[in-house]
């Protein structure tokens, strides 16, 4: 199977944005250093500074779900509860 590219649009609450940043923060190393995580790069639209978006590279799309199963992400969802407006996620596999 080729590899899996996720792209995860994360926008906080105005009031919120703050926590939502520390939570994603404490994500990186800890997804680094999963099995079949190759790359997860956070980043925050300059424009829009409620938005956040994951840029991830997986071995696989089974391993990625192992990742979207694992305590750290119940605990950021927990951390992070009622304070996103909003997230979307994309599933996309590489043209070229």
């Amino acid at each position: 199977m080729s590899k899996l590219t996720i792209n995860a649009h994360i926008f906080a609450k105005e009031d919120q944005v703050e926590l939502v940043k520390a939570e994603l923060e404490k994500l990186i190393e800890i997804t680094l250093a999963e099995e079949g995580c190759i790359q997860y790069d956070l980043h925050r639209n300059n424009d829009n500074p409620v938005h956040f978006m994951f840029y991830e590279n997986w071995e696989s799309r089974e391993l990625w779900q192992k990742h979207m199963n694992n305590q750290h992400l119940k605990d950021y969802m927990e951390a992070t509860d009622g304070a996103v407006e909003e997230f979307t996620l994309y599933e996309m596999t590489a043209i070229s």
